[in-house]
């Protein structure tokens, strides 16, 4: 063997066995597959873990920005032996990973600009690191940088002291809100999702809030930018412009007003291949299509695009016309399986419906047949619902869909029967049953199924592990009127506590959902459990195991229900999704008051750690510098956040 070749092979081999001890990429890896071959901890020892140091980011209400802080949802990187992060106001943090030592702290005062228009509020999960390999002397590496996407910034970091890189953008920065197909209130657009870096690309999309419904609000364009300039290198455009492909899937001219269908999910990248897959969002408006009659493509569908150019290679449409707020919300999991005996490189993409849609990785082509279906129809006057879905064959559904009387509270005979009577004033259906004047009860609903924390997977037994949410919403379609209007309830801001109401000159529409944010003396009209966790045996297109997942202290706390018998595990609703390792367990938090561990063979709970706060994030792990596996959960919301760290007892 020549030299070069050698000494290639050794630095891939070196560089595996140190990514292994890492966690270098927000899911792990490129692949999106929240998977650590790390093994101290087993089923044997977990009882063990202790907190081993916790550290704050110290957020506070900003009164003279009138901004707060949100769910610390973050999922840290820890590479060369330091640890990155964002916070919720989207502060970057290096940490030192033994310790929880802060290192520094750079601020891109992102609260300057006012509290984020959409239902959470600040949230950040994550940033991106990049190695420059012009930078690299001799046989050491290239110098590390790190990508911040806050709000309409892209912004580099040098990892040694987090100050802006000033060669890239403008000072370090570039404005997001320029370039895009039309010119937007960049206040409006904003990102939650880290970009992802391939070869020297760096490439981004954007979150719009839901509420936000008027003609031109913010675009969804993809972009990838030069990681070293800064430079746009290609733009991808989610809404097609004339003479595009899929342009003629928006009738009456929808495609030159119609904004969000943005890419606010993190995506994935298969880096031998160059192939980049990105999870498209919905249209504005998510629950009223009047304005944008037709299929309107790329929205809701996985799009996989060449890396190097943004050409696209193959899509699917996951819904048509959609009126559910059923994005797919997580970044496609890229995964080799083996059916029938042949190993294919696959990717799946799980959604809020309950569903993982699985296909072949370059072509395209679905791994079991997908079949469109009729579905019930429209009743809101203008509105022209798609008649049809698609509808997986395989795997079958991995959370409940649809509703119907059956699925009433049933605590007690008492219960049952004002959960039912509360039921009987709405319109329930199947799957897709569309918003409605009288009001439509949705299951799933605009949490999923799943959500951004997406799937774990395990390369040897080919499951995927989802943590997923059963939570119903309902969908009352309601005339909007900018002149008699003063604003719109936006329930998810509500449930968080939040008294917020739409501007009037951000919602400009025919139609408008109210939902309500509880149902009966804030009991949920449907029964438990709200929550599972699930293992799809992807080999074999089943479900191996499903089991609920967490608790709910603020439903067992409600004076209405005192005395009322409820099983153990009420369910815990939320995004945050899993880690799967290789000695076995999956660790989750999934918005439940504890950091679990469960068996990946049969679901089995082997530890449970009561935390003070909510676990709001996916959780990762790493060796620290004593060779020691560390087990990070980011936790809490407001001004009582903390990212915990957990260690075997020596």
């Amino acid at each position: 063997m020549k030299r070069g070749l050698l000494t290639f092979g050794i630095g891939i081999a070196l560089w595996s066995q140190l990514s292994a001890q890492q966690w270098p990429f927000y899911a792990g890896d490129q692949a999106a597959n929240h998977y650590s071959p790390l093994d101290q901890i087993t089923a044997a020892n977990v009882g063990k873990l202790a907190i081993a140091w916790e550290w704050k980011p110290d957020e506070k209400v900003l009164p003279q920005f009138g901004t707060r802080p949100g769910a610390f949802q973050n999922t840290p990187l820890v590479i060369d032996g330091v640890m990155y992060l964002s916070t919720p106001y989207n502060q970057v943090v290096a940490l030192d990973p033994t310790s929880g030592k802060e290192l520094w702290r750079y601020d891109p005062k992102a609260y300057e600009d006012g509290q984020p228009p959409n239902g959470q509020g600040f949230a950040h999960r994550g940033v991106a690191a990049w190695r420059d390999p012009s930078t690299a002397l001799g046989a050491g590496k290239g110098q590390l940088r790190i990508f911040l996407n806050s709000r309409y910034k892209l912004i580099q970091l040098d990892a040694r002291t987090g100050t802006p890189v000033p060669s890239f953008g403008k000072a370090g920065v570039i404005d997001l809100s320029e370039g895009l197909v039309w010119a937007i209130n960049k206040k409006h657009y904003t990102n939650t999702s880290p970009p992802i870096v391939y070869k020297d690309l760096v490439i981004v999309g954007n979150g719009v809030g839901d509420r936000l419904t008027y003609k031109h609000d913010p675009p969804g364009d993809v972009r990838a930018f030069d990681a070293r300039s800064g430079a746009l290198r290609w733009k991808f455009n989610t809404i097609p412009q004339r003479g595009e492909f899929g342009n003629n899937t928006w009738d009456a001219g929808s495609w030159q007003f119609t904004g969000h269908t943005n890419v606010w999910a993190p995506m994935s990248v298969d880096e031998q291949r160059g192939l980049l897959y990105m999870p498209v969002s919905t249209p504005s408006n998510d629950y009223y299509g009047g304005r944008r009659p037709g299929a309107n493509l790329f929205a809701e569908s996985i799009v996989c695009l060449d890396a190097n150019t943004g050409v696209r290679k193959w899509h699917f449409q996951i819904v048509h016309h959609g009126l559910w707020d059923y994005d797919p919300a997580s970044a496609p999991n890229l995964v080799t399986l083996t059916i029938d005996g042949k190993r294919i490189d696959a990717v799946v993409q799980l959604t809020k419906q309950g569903w993982a849609f699985v296909f072949d990785r370059v072509t395209g082509r679905p791994l079991w047949p997908i079949e469109e279906r009729p579905v019930p129809r429209s009743d809101v006057p203008g509105e022209a619902s798609w008649p049809t879905q698609p509808f997986p064959t395989k795997p079958p559904p991995f959370e409940s869909q649809g509703v119907t009387l059956d699925d009433a509270f049933d605590a007690t005979p008492e219960w049952k029967a004002r959960a039912t009577a509360e039921l009987q004033k709405y319109q329930l259906g199947p799957i897709y049953t569309p918003p409605s004047l009288r009001g439509t009860v949705v299951l799933p609903g605009v949490w999923g199924g799943a959500n951004w924390g997406g799937g774990a997977f395990d390369p040897a037994t080919g499951r995927l592990f989802i943590k997923t949410t059963r939570s119903p919403a309902i969908f009352k379609m309601e005339p909007f009127n900018n002149g008699a209007q003063t604003g719109v309830p936006d329930a998810r801001t509500v449930r968080d506590g939040v008294e917020s109401r739409d501007r009037v000159d951000e919602v400009d529409a025919e139609y408008v959902q109210r939902s309500p944010s509880s149902f009966i003396d804030g009991v949920p009209i449907l029964k438990p459990p709200y929550a599972h966790l699930v293992a799809l045996d992807l080999n074999r297109g089943d479900i191996a195991w499903r089991v609920p997942f967490g608790d709910a202290p603020e439903i067992r706390a409600l004076p209405a229900l005192k005395g009322v018998p409820l099983p153990d595990r009420l369910g815990a609703v939320g995004p945050p999704g899993a880690i799967v390792t290789k000695s076995g367990l999956v660790f989750v938090g999934g918005n439940d008051m504890a950091l679990s561990a469960f068996d990946a063979r049969d679901g089995r709970e082997h530890w449970r750690y009561v935390l003070p706060r909510q676990a709001t994030a996916t959780p990762m792990t790493y060796l620290d510098a004593n060779g020691r596996q560390v087990i990070v959960i980011a936790t809490g919301r407001g001004e009582d956040t903390a990212l915990v760290a957990f260690r075997l007892e020596p």
